[in-house]
């Protein structure tokens, strides 16, 4: 990419995720614990409320108290952190934008209002409210997969070019065409592609990093795999090759044959990683992958993926 991007935030993003109790309460001693963990890894940064983080399912007091507890650790540690103000409801995201900037992250996380499509038009007047709820902090936009209307590069661009504020987007991926469109369309903002593609995303010159999914998995062994793309492209491409075998033989069938949801698998990732206080469990409605399948995993995924664990 030539284009001067919009902000240099970058790099290898672990997802705050949610320790639940049998009753549903979040525990957030265990929470506290979590973030000074990932503090401890030497992640890039750290997020909350994206999907993983189970933003669709938290009350307002819940929402405040998890930011505050990232910001304040954070902060006291100097690691940089970005607040999802993720919502289907577009008041209740602008409150949480509002509430959010008076916090400084990095950035904030936003996606657009999901309940009905939006079109480009009104796309374009949310991220402009958003922006002066954020009061000068940047915002990511967040299109996901399973987002009611997945943009195209050159849509995305359309949506985000009249607001600056708009820095940076996650967003999945896809063929070498879609990096060509990307590459095209998409060079001024931060793109975060995700975690288990990362070294494709920089092998095409169009990833500025991940919310990442590998950091679920292991925040150290995500953070040394990213680091070593800048040293050794191919050799992390090469482990890129059987982090994605891993997730497809052994992850992706609990989505695709059994239903769970993404942040299902996400919170397996970190209980086979057992790195944390954080197990599989998802606060209901959702349901959680068994305990005993990230036991089951779990020598497995270091025989496969040694160099994330060493």
């Amino acid at each position: 990419m030539t284009t001067q991007r919009r902000h240099s935030i970058a790099g290898n993003w672990a997802s705050l995720l949610l320790p639940i109790v049998e009753d549903d309460a979040i525990d957030f001693a265990a929470l506290g614990e979590e973030v000074d963990i990932l503090i401890n890894a030497g992640v890039d940064g750290i997020y909350s409320n994206g999907t993983a983080g189970e933003f669709h399912n938290q009350t307002d007091v819940e929402f405040e108290r998890i930011q505050v507890i990232l910001a304040e650790r954070c902060t006291g540690a100097g690691m940089p952190f970005v607040i999802g103000a993720c919502q289907p409801d577009p008041h209740i995201a602008l409150s949480r934008v509002a509430r959010a900037s008076a916090l400084k992250p990095l950035a904030i996380q936003v996606i657009l209002p999901d309940w009905w499509p939006v079109t480009d038009l009104e796309a374009i007047d949310f991220l402009r409210r958003a922006t002066d709820r954020a009061e000068g902090i940047p915002l990511i936009l967040y299109n996901p997969p399973h987002a009611k209307r997945v943009l195209t590069p050159r849509e995305l661009a359309a949506v985000c070019g009249p607001s600056p504020a708009v820095v940076g987007i996650k967003l999945a991926d896809g063929d070498a065409n879609w990096y060509a469109a990307a590459r095209e369309y998409l060079a001024e903002f931060a793109l975060f592609v995700p975690g288990h593609h990362l070294a494709t995303g920089m092998s095409h010159g169009v990833a500025a990093g991940a919310f990442s999914n590998v950091a679920c998995l292991s925040p150290h062994g995500a953070q040394w795999w990213t680091d070593l793309m800048a040293e050794d492209i191919e050799a992390a491409l090469a482990i890129e090759k059987r982090i994605c075998a891993f997730m497809d033989d052994h992850i992706v069938p609990f989505r695709q044959a059994q239903g769970y949801s993404n942040a299902a698998l996400d919170k397996l990732l970190c209980a086979i990683g057992g790195w944390g206080p954080v197990g599989p469990k998802l606060r209901w409605p959702y349901r959680s992958i068994d305990q005993a399948e990230a036991e089951r995993l779990r020598q497995i995924a270091r025989a496969e993926l040694p160099e994330l664990f060493d």
